[in-house]
């Protein structure tokens, strides 16, 4: 009886063993099965679409990269590239599953590229779409290789993509074949496994100082938190708190879009409220910033969790007399994730309110380039009494007659100026919004 139950069990090791030696053999096959359809496509350098080598200004999205390029083809010297045939899911105001991987994708594969080539669709003028973004095929060619390939083909054979167009493109055939085999093989995007990345615990609870302080720490994470939203600017909401501690200010941006919210959540969190919000942690690395996204309301779900909510009103902008010396110096802050560590005073008030006075305005750059949303805005550079330099950016500024504000109103006089904390292509500064936040001294 025991020699039979021993056999018994041997057996069914044995048949065990075969499964899984059969489930890895289907598995190689399964991967062996898949086409590097990217491979089959050449870049015909004499069609007649138009093309133009480029390289990488900001990396958006899966879908969506910013380039330099010739000013014959963009008065700016920018391109806004979106690309053809593909949608990728959103990384950046609204998080979807796999949109993450899809972005970190596209960066990988421009940021190690030797050369990148842009083309337009199907003849050799350029097209836009509804935005303003350049419709492109993107090229790039790898380290070691001779050969281009088609990067929006490649996200559509990875499944990082679903269809846009597809089958009506220059490259339709092909990009159809790519997208129909990474749905059979149910590739990201296609898979019914969730994205692993995407953060889908509780709600944390953190204070704004503590989110500031550790914002790589709290990276997809869904976050809770206290403060007062003290301004409203391009979809984007400014909330500051007071940390009695440090004596100091703490802000972040919180990005609703349009239409992210109900019109309940959107008077929830107005400008002058005093609100708990709740979204998720995200870096945007074409703004070099971070800011809180995926804001959500649901009406029918008083007590959802992930509701936004209000605690008070009739809440302003601290804007805090801060010394020029004082902006440019460093602060030791203890955290309870951190620990102690020395910040850029600017870094940890960044997107709070300020105040500052006695800059001497010592030049200043005007925005003109065609095309651009922000023509007339301005770029001052200022000298403190103590020779500290402190650089204030502007929206487009108006007078009391609607008219935009030129630079010859501000060159060459001490100012005041009441702004947020900024920080633009890695320089810290004071971004100021109305032309009622600047006071001619003298």
């Amino acid at each position: 009886m025991k020699k039979s139950v021993k056999f018994n069990v041997r057996i069914i090791l044995l048949v065990f063993v075969l499964c899984l030696m059969l489930a890895c053999v289907v598995a190689c096959d399964k991967d062996d099965d898949l086409v590097d359809y990217a491979s089959q496509l050449t870049l015909d350098m004499t069609s007649n679409t138009s093309k133009t080598e480029v390289t990488v200004k900001n990396y958006i999205d899966g879908d969506t990269t910013h380039f330099w390029a010739p000013k014959s083809i963009s008065s700016t010297g920018v391109i806004k590239a979106r690309y053809l045939a593909i949608n990728t899911p959103e990384s950046t105001g609204r998080i979807e599953d796999y949109g993450k991987t899809a972005s970190r994708f596209t960066k990988e594969k421009l940021k190690s590229a030797t050369s990148i080539i842009l083309e337009s669709e199907k003849d050799e003028n350029w097209t836009k779409d509804s935005n303003g973004r350049f419709l492109v095929w993107v090229w790039y060619k790898p380290p070691g290789s001779d050969q281009y390939r088609n990067l929006n083909l490649e996200i559509l054979q990875e499944g990082l993509a679903i269809a846009s167009n597809t089958a009506q493109s220059l490259y339709g055939d092909i990009c159809v074949k790519a997208l129909n085999q990474a749905e059979a093989h149910k590739l990201y995007v296609f898979s019914d496994v969730s994205d692993p990345e995407m953060y889908r615990g509780e709600v944390q609870n953190v204070t704004l100082k503590e989110l500031r302080c550790n914002l790589d720490a709290y990276a997809g994470i869904t976050v809770a938190f206290e403060g007062n939203v003290v301004n409203d600017n391009g979809g984007s909401i400014y909330l500051e708190e007071y940390d009695e501690a440090t004596g100091l200010y703490y802000g972040i941006t919180a990005y609703y879009g349009t239409g992210a919210l109900t019109s309940t959540g959107r008077e929830i969190i107005k400008q002058g409220n005093r609100i708990r919000l709740v979204g998720s942690v995200q870096y945007f690395e074409a703004g070099d910033v971070w800011q809180i996204s995926g804001l959500k309301h649901n009406v029918r779900e008083p007590n959802d969790p992930l509701n936004q909510t209000k605690l008070g009103d009739g809440k302003t902008a601290a804007y805090p007399l801060v010394t020029p010396s004082k902006f440019v110096s460093k602060v030791t802050v203890t955290t309870q994730k951190g620990g102690t560590m020395e910040y850029d005073y600017a870094y940890l008030t960044q997107n709070t309110s300020i105040s500052m006075e006695n800059l001497k305005v010592k030049s200043i750059y005007t925005t003109t380039a065609e095309g651009s949303s922000s023509i007339g805005a301005m770029t001052m550079t200022c000298e403190a009494s103590d020779g500290t330099t402190i650089i204030i950016r502007t929206n487009v500024l108006y007078d009391d007659d609607e008219n935009i504000i030129t630079e010859s109103v501000y060159k060459n006089h001490t100012i005041n100026v009441k702004g947020f904390v900024d920080c633009y292509e890695g320089e810290y500064q004071i971004k100021v919004f109305s032309s009622k936040d600047i006071t001619i001294v003298s």
